[in-house]
């Protein structure tokens, strides 16, 4: 496990995935050609499409946005994708790689295992959903690193099979064994159902959360 006084944050994070209700979810840290999408994701309620904008004006201040986070290793963004369709693929791909290596004199396989193309290179993963994660080292409880949770958001291709209980989970676990001992959030004070949901994960209103206006 890596300690709390660490600092190389999640630097050493690496790709995880998720099987749920007979599909596959890929949680992988974003790239600057997820951006599109991850902003599609967040525009895609009441309070996204009045904050985000699909405009050319806005596509460098996303991308210097990003930059900044993926030079941070205390910053996570991650993108979901579901693979489920790939999976199947790689499954079918396999079984006629061993076809035709019984059949071939030669004996060499279809390909190598190091010339697979990833989910994201073959146009069979789809974007899902995103969230961002960050430690935060404080003096305060005892010298304590707390784990930020950010822009959440499960698309709804993806909606109703459990994704959302299951990246949490997930997150939970992924803080942990960075050296997180207590995680936190805030949400809109409209979002109810999502107020409800967070409860259900045990969170506890512990906190008036207050914003600023600095522009």
């Amino acid at each position: 496990m890596i300690g709390p006084s660490s600092p190389s944050g999640f630097s050493t994070f690496e790709t995880e995935t998720i099987a749920l209700a007979n599909r596959r979810f890929l949680i992988r840290r974003a790239r600057d050609t997820d951006v599109p999408d991850l902003v599609s994701l967040l525009r895609d309620d009441a309070l996204g499409a009045a904050r985000e904008s699909a405009g050319a004006d806005e596509v460098a201040d996303y991308q210097r946005a990003f930059g900044l986070i993926d030079s941070d290793p205390n910053q996570l963004l991650v993108t979901i994708d579901d693979v489920t369709n790939y999976a199947a693929r790689q499954h079918e791909d396999t079984e006629s790689q061993h076809e035709g290596t019984a059949s071939r004199h030669d004996g060499s396989a279809n390909y190598d295992e190091g010339e697979r193309a990833c989910p994201s290179d073959t146009g069979s993963a789809a974007v899902v959903g995103t969230l961002q994660l960050t430690l935060i080292p404080s003096l305060s409880r005892r010298g304590s690193t707390r784990l930020q949770i950010e822009a959440v958001r499960i698309g709804p291709d993806a909606q109703g099979l459990g994704l959302g209980t299951a990246v949490f989970e997930w997150a939970h676990d992924c803080g942990r064994r960075f050296g997180a001992s207590l995680a936190q959030l805030t949400t809109d004070k409209s979002r109810t159902d999502a107020q409800r949901f967070y409860a259900r994960l045990g969170y506890e209103a512990s906190h008036e959360g207050l914003k600023l206006d600095l522009s």
